[in-house]
């Protein structure tokens, strides 16, 4: 929850920040977008070929094995060894949402007032005061609200768990574990005990974006 949060509205905000700035900015943006178009399922499988793996000595059909093997490396199971599977997991959430990130802080730096920026501007700040001191103060609601959403995603996380591990190898998320216990297992008070703790789980979050939400009408 925490990798992937900080993650993804970080690097959200900084390509929102730097592709404001080039030529082709609609090109960077649909390009860094366009993972948002790809299911959860299909981001998944994608990452299931870049991370595949084969033993020693056999040829690579993953491409960072492959490179490895390229390299004089020998290649390693990305989703199969704990901890590391994990962070190839948060990889993958990394690369599907960054793009959402993106363009809505993209949408709300576009929002700031120039006045504000020119005056100070006039007044000696130089480009990070700016940023540090204007731009994040004034897009703060919606940096929150971002958050907050990805929170929410992580927090119910199911397919690309699924599809990569079925959970195994110490990949276990509440979403998955009520999947098995429910349709597989059988034992359905597990899995509505399940349900219900990731709904409470999601409350608090849900609750943050509620007034944040609020409090930006009343201050529009």
């Amino acid at each position: 929850m925490v990798t992937v949060t900080s993650a993804v509205v970080l690097l959200g905000l900084v390509i929102a920040v730097l592709v404001d700035r080039i030529r082709l900015e609609s090109l960077a943006k649909s390009s860094i977008f366009l993972p948002m178009a790809i299911s959860a399922v299909g981001a998944s499988v994608i990452w299931r070929f870049m991370y595949a793996y084969m033993p020693a000595g056999r040829p690579q059909i993953g491409l960072l094995n492959a490179i490895r093997v390229a390299l004089g490396y020998d290649p390693i199971g990305w989703y199969l060894t704990p901890p590391w599977n994990n962070f190839a997991l948060i990889a993958i959430m990394i690369w599907w949402q960054t793009g959402f990130a993106m363009v809505v802080l993209s949408a709300a730096i576009k929002g700031v007032p120039s006045e504000m920026l020119d005056a100070a501007r006039v007044d000696g700040a130089n480009e990070f005061q700016l940023f540090f001191r204007i731009i994040i103060p004034y897009i703060r609601g919606t940096i929150l609200t971002i958050a907050t959403t990805i929170l929410i995603m992580v927090l119910k996380v199911f397919d690309i768990v699924y599809v990569m591990t079925r959970g195994n190898y110490d990949t276990e998320v509440i979403a998955n574990r009520m999947y098995l216990e429910m349709y597989r297992f059988g034992n359905f008070g597990r899995g509505s005990a399940l349900a219900v703790i990731l709904f409470i789980a999601v409350i608090p979050a849900m609750v943050v974006n509620i007034r944040s939400l609020r409090q930006r009408r009343r201050e529009s």
